[in-house]
């Protein structure tokens, strides 16, 4: 009689066990804080997930005028990662700037996947758009060794220096948008990752003189700066004007230097030209000054278009304001490749000099599934109620 309870039981057991394995399947291993964790899932290829612009024409070149290869065709193998997971390697991220969504999305990107390489960030760090303070924060973070360096340099020749130490001491050094001066291509730096920023020019112009119906007066507002990508934003978004719209003109220009100058440039251009119908700001968070000084000044009617798709210019495309349409970087998937990049360095593998993310034009008609393609999740509720 024991002998068949035993046996009752065993099978009760048994059963349980198969249940709980069946109600499991599928389910990622969770660490102790309830997200996946790298460490126990088994190792999976990574590359970047694709929508329906991914094949979208790159229009960009790289600093020293290299082609671009695009950012959907690389790819890390399962056996790659595994590699990588044995490493045990260590990153750190010295940004440029890191108050905008856009640097919390490429953040976002980067640790997303390094974490499913095993590879711990152990710094992420804001120069403020200083570039005396960046050198300090890579000095900083050199001092705890890490194995891959993923930067932006704020001002490519007094940053140079010590991007260079820090190659020189054995990091595998990534780029976003901008190079170093006087660094080399698989010598000094694995490659630079960047958005197709002619190409977001492009989209900015061309969503402008849609609204104006191809004619009127309009600003621009560029980055007073040595900056690779911005530079290439407005060339592309005034030789477009040039070439396709000539009965639009560039009646007034204005530099910023900081990101919180685009209201007093604004209202400059404004008070000199209070004519103009529209106005072109080089990216986001700039074009905020700019909406607050047209508002200020009275102009409803007046048009803008800008690079990147920040949660208040979003807000504002959803709402048919002022700000009508932009071109958008990937930041998130820049991220993405970005770490997939200092896999393929700390591999040994060959790395492209310059990749590029494909282009992406925003306007209220597709808001919401530019906000997934842009950040890879659901646009905010704010956003969303702003449409009904």
């Amino acid at each position: 009689m024991k002998q068949k309870w035993m046996t009752g039981l065993g099978l009760i057991l048994a059963l349980a066990m198969m249940l709980a394995a069946c109600g499991n399947q599928g389910a990622a291993p969770q660490g102790n804080d309830g997200k996946p964790n790298a460490a126990l899932e088994a190792a999976a290829p990574i590359a970047l997930e694709k929508d329906a612009d991914g094949d979208a024409e790159i229009m960009s070149t790289g600093p020293h005028g290299e082609a671009a290869v695009a950012a959907t065709t690389l790819e890390l193998t399962a056996e790659e990662v595994e590699k990588l997971r044995e490493g045990n390697y260590k990153a750190a991220i010295v940004l440029h700037y890191a108050g905008n969504d856009w640097s919390t999305a490429q953040l976002d990107g980067l640790k997303t996947t390094f974490g499913k390489m095993g590879i711990e960030v152990i710094a992420e760090t804001d120069a403020q758009f200083k570039s005396e303070k960046q050198v300090s924060d890579i000095e900083t973070v050199m001092a705890r060794k890490p194995d891959v360096i993923i930067g932006l340099p704020v001002d490519p020749v007094s940053t140079a220096g010590a991007f260079k130490k820090a190659a020189e001491a054995g990091a595998k050094i990534v780029f976003m948008d901008n190079v170093a001066d006087g660094l080399e291509h698989g010598t000094h730096y694995a490659s630079v990752v960047s958005a197709d920023n002619y190409g977001n020019g492009v989209k900015a112009a061309d969503i402008l003189a849609e609204k104006l119906g191809g004619k009127g007066k309009i600003g621009v507002i560029y980055h007073d700066a040595d900056f690779f990508v911005t530079k290439q934003r407005v060339e592309a978004f005034e030789q477009t004007m040039k070439e396709k719209y000539p009965e639009i003109e560039i009646a007034a220009r204005g530099g910023i230097v900081e990101p919180s100058d685009g209201e007093k440039v604004a209202s400059a251009l404004l008070t000199k030209h209070p004519d103009l119908d529209g106005m072109f700001v080089v990216w986001d968070v700039p074009a905020e000054g700019a909406l607050a000084a047209v508002r200020t000044a009275g102009k409803k009617d007046l048009v803008i278009t800008t690079s990147d798709l920040g949660t208040n210019v979003a807000l504002e495309i959803a709402k048919d304001g002022i700000v009508k349409g932009l071109g958008s970087e990937r930041p998130y998937d820049q991220g993405v490749a970005e770490a997939i990049l200092a896999g393929y360095a700390l591999l040994g593998k060959e790395t492209p000099s310059y990749v590029v993310v494909p282009p992406l034009g925003v306007t209220k008609d597709n808001v919401l599934e530019g906000w997934k393609s842009v950040y890879r999740q659901e646009a905010p509720d704010l956003i969303k109620n702003a449409l009904k």
